[in-house]
């Protein structure tokens, strides 16, 4: 049979071939096709996508700028604004890749020029140091390095509140001015007095700084929110701004950019709106703040004048340049005024302090009725001839060392005390205290000793007799003084909640060590041994009206949002009760004796249970007498207490009841009689 065609060597060979080419054409042909599609794709990516995809290539993330929220109100007890926040241009700059020093230095100075020029009348603007320093390059003016940079994409504010002719001449030249930018901010405004020199219970309402600051960082190092604070925005610093920081601050805003790799922005920025704080509707009143204030101010320039050393034959009240003075009300510790004098315009913060102007007030700045505050002195030897706000409490002191000596059963309200002037003590009776002029006064008893302010009855029948029963050279007998006064007080802080508030001191402790626990004890029924803060002295009077109940100082009544909603309405709370340690007749004999002589006080239309006190501290080169006073009225249904403190100012019924009686007068004022109609009209008591 014949063979097949397939069956042929050669030609199933040739067949091979033929498709072995065959496969080999097409390989070449989807080669060719795969290369053509791939140098068409490279060209379209080199001449037509390139710059797009370049762009592309660069973005790697997104660069979150945290917006810092509007900055919440502080209005008084009357709805009136006494610090809030408005809307500003302000200049920022921010740091470019590659930025020349001596560029920078140049351009510093040239910003310097424009203010020069430019700037609001009667504003302070930044030096051309101070800018550089603003910009945070990591030196100075001089190339002298000061610090690590801040990152640099953080935008530094150089100068606050520009003038309509800063912005245009800056807006007009930007392409001179390298990383500059005129944007709106918020800046803290604090309300001026009639005066339009200082601003509103001041160091009360505190101020706000850059959080930027060392001081800041040091502040809110233990406060969690910190974390969200931006380092260019305005923080509390003092006062009722840093006690409620987090209320009035609000929360953050957010933009969101998408950056290149060189951290350019190359699109739209996507924003969340900050959340603005809530507002505090403060217990101050307004028109009673005023008043005290302007009280302070005009009695101690009067108590400088040769009039009144001539009238009153006082020499003490001439060299007086302070004073402090605080009204609680006894019922619900809501705190009415808190003033000092000197005080000062809040508004030289705005942007920044300047050296000299912190240099000038630097000495006043903080709440002297809290912690330690004195008037501006040449120097510091002059300054060390007077006396701080923190003073011995005198013979304000007296009601309660009576009220002690009651209790322990010293002595009773009948008991007779015959005062010659004065009174000796210690071995061999080496040691004598008088009365003020060294006054004979015969015979007292417990009430009027209080109200002749003898300190004699108080040596001999509270602090001898005090010794004696509690150890006499033994630290019982101070630690038993220190607990009274602690119900009532004094050597504890307040509770007020203020940042930095002290807590007074009791020097009877460390100079019972040094001395004798007897003379300590003496010195310490009269008010020599122990300094207490002009609020301690107010929530003491509060808590001897009350007849025991140490109410916890208010100065907040509510905090409410921005749309006005109610947040948190704050209630009075009591910290202490002692009313039932403590006789109703012994209560009656002690409030009995509060009569002491009142400048001002002795004309009001009400009863004013009050008792002046002569504190003497020791400065350099001698010792300087200080005016302090507590009063509450009125006596019948106590609603007011005040304690006004005037370093240096003689004696207490002269030099700090007529500030006081004006307290009275703006308060009752200021809510329809009240106090009047308490106290049923002046009548014996």
């Amino acid at each position: 049979m014949k063979s097949s065609i397939m069956d042929d060597p050669k030609k199933k060979e040739i067949t091979k071939k033929r498709h072995f080419s065959f496969r080999i054409n097409i390989f070449f042909f989807i080669t060719f096709l795969l290369f053509s599609v791939l140098i068409v794709r490279l060209a379209i990516l080199q001449f037509v996508q390139a710059k797009d995809l370049k762009a592309a290539e660069n973005t790697n993330t997104n660069q979150t700028n945290k917006i810092a929220p509007i900055r919440g109100n502080i209005y008084d007890s009357t709805k009136s604004p006494l610090a809030y926040t408005i809307p500003v241009q302000s200049l920022f700059f921010r740091i470019e890749p590659g930025q020349n020093k001596d560029e920078t230095i140049a351009l510093a100075k040239r910003i310097r020029k424009v203010f020069e020029e430019f700037a609001k009348p009667n504003t302070v603007s930044p030096t051309s140091e101070e800018i550089v320093l603003a910009m945070d390059l990591g030196y100075d003016i001089n190339k002298n390095p000061v610090k690590e940079p801040s990152y640099f994409s953080v935008p530094r504010r150089i100068k606050a509140d520009l003038s309509n002719e800063e912005i245009a001449y800056l807006l007009e030249h930007r392409d001179e001015f390298k990383g500059l930018e005129v944007t709106e901010e918020s800046i803290r405004t604090y309300e001026m007095d009639d005066d339009k020199k200082t601003t509103i219970a001041t160091q009360l309402i505190g101020y706000t700084n850059a959080f930027s600051t060392q001081t800041a960082k040091k502040i809110y190092e233990d406060n969690p929110e910190s974390k969200e604070y931006l380092s260019n925005e305005n923080v509390g610093f003092d006062g009722i701004e840093r006690m409620y920081q987090d209320e009035l601050r609000g929360k953050n805003g957010y933009k969101i950019y998408p950056v290149n790799a060189a951290m350019k922005i190359i699109g739209r920025a996507e924003v969340t709106a900050p959340i603005k704080g809530n507002n505090l509707y403060l217990s101050i009143n307004k028109d009673i703040q005023k008043t005290t204030e302007k009280m302070l101010q005009d009695h101690i320039a009067y108590l400088r004048t040769p009039a009144f050393a001539n009238d009153q034959y006082l020499k003490w009240g001439t060299k007086a340049s302070s004073g402090f003075a605080v009204a609680m009300e006894v019922d619900t510790g809501r705190v009415v005024t808190m003033a000092n004098y000197p005080d000062y315009d809040a508004n030289v913060w705005t942007g920044g302090i300047s050296p000299s102007i912190y240099k000038e007030i630097g000495t006043y700045i903080t709440n002297g009725t809290i912690m330690t505050a004195k008037a501006k002195y040449p120097d510091e030897k002059e300054n060390a001839k007077h006396p701080s706000s923190i003073v011995f409490m005198g013979s304000t002191i007296k009601p309660l060392s009576v009220l002690i000596g009651l209790k322990e059963k010293l002595f009773t309200a009948s008991t007779p005390y015959y005062d010659s002037g004065t009174f000796t003590f210690g071995k061999d009776n080496n040691s004598a205290i008088s009365n003020s002029d060294k006054t004979a006064y015969g015979t007292l008893y417990a009430s009027t000793a209080i109200e002749h302010s003898s300190n004699t009855y108080m040596s001999a029948m509270v602090g001898i007799p005090f010794w004696n029963k509690y150890g006499r050279e033994n630290a019982n007998v101070t630690a038993k003084w220190a607990e009274y006064l602690a119900k009532f007080g004094m050597g504890v802080k307040t509770g007020s909640g203020l940042p930095g508030e002290y807590a007074g001191s009791n020097d009877f402790i460390t100079n019972a060590k040094k001395d004798s626990y007897q003379s300590a004890m003496v010195y310490a029924s009269w008010g020599q041994n122990e300094k207490t803060t002009v609020l301690q002295l107010a929530q003491y009077t509060a808590t001897l009206a009350s007849r025991g109940k140490r109410m916890k100082p208010l100065f907040v009544d509510e905090i409410r949002d921005y749309k006005g909603e109610l947040v948190k309405k704050i209630e009075p709370e009591v910290l202490d009760d002692v009313s039932n340690e403590f006789a109703q007749a012994d209560w009656n004999t002690i409030i009995h004796g509060m009569k002491s002589g009142a400048q001002g006080i002795e004309e009001l239309p009400f009863n004013v249970a009050r008792k002046t006190g002569t504190s003497t501290q020791a400065v350099a080169g001698g010792s300087v007498e200080n005016a302090v006073l507590i009063a509450f009225a009125p006596v019948e249904n106590p609603k007011l207490a005040v304690a006004v403190v005037v370093p240096e100012g003689g004696f207490g019924r002269y030099g700090a009841s007529p500030i006081a009686a004006k307290i009275f007068e703006a308060y009752d004022a200021a809510n329809d009689g009240i106090l009047t109609k308490l106290g049923g009209g002046k009548k014996p008591w």
